[in-house]
């Protein structure tokens, strides 16, 4: 059975084997240990805008972290309500196919509701099929084009 939960400080080690995953997939494995430590600082942290929910894998004794998702809480200037950015979104290769993405979404969903925010969004490359195809299944697209200016 799977579980969707906000990140405690016992997730630890799962949550750092997915994110590991996900930075080498994206093209990011050199990340220092100091920036991962931060990260996961602010995970805990109740005052910071950032969330980690993860997907937990209840079936065997260990309840293994299969998934992860990484929110970013802020402020709307359409709104007073706040809005939810789904900055990273991780699925354990060995997991997916199962549903456990589109399990992950729904909690996500519920989750928006639950704290009034106005809107859960994220972007995705243009590439990656296998996610466009659950996104596809949960809302429609948006025709945006997004531009970018790194600064560091």
């Amino acid at each position: 059975m799977i579980s969707i939960q906000q990140a405690e400080p016992h997730h630890r080690d799962g949550w750092e084997r997915l994110w590991r995953q996900n930075i080498v997939n994206f093209g990011a494995p050199d990340m220092p240990d100091d920036v991962i430590d931060g990260l996961w600082q602010r995970i805990l942290d109740p005052d910071h805008a950032m969330q980690a929910w993860l997907a937990i894998d209840g079936t065997n004794d260990d309840h293994t972290v299969v998934g992860l998702a990484h929110l970013i809480i802020h402020p709307h200037t359409f709104s007073l309500r706040n809005v939810a950015y789904l900055e990273d979104f991780w699925v354990s290769p060995d997991h997916r196919g199962g549903g456990i993405g589109g399990h992950m979404m729904t909690a996500l969903q519920a989750q928006a509701k639950k704290n009034d925010w106005g809107r859960l969004y994220w972007l995705t490359a243009g590439d990656n099929h296998g996610a466009q195809r659950l996104y596809d299944r949960l809302t429609n697209r948006v025709d945006s084009v997004l531009y970018k200016i790194d600064t560091a």
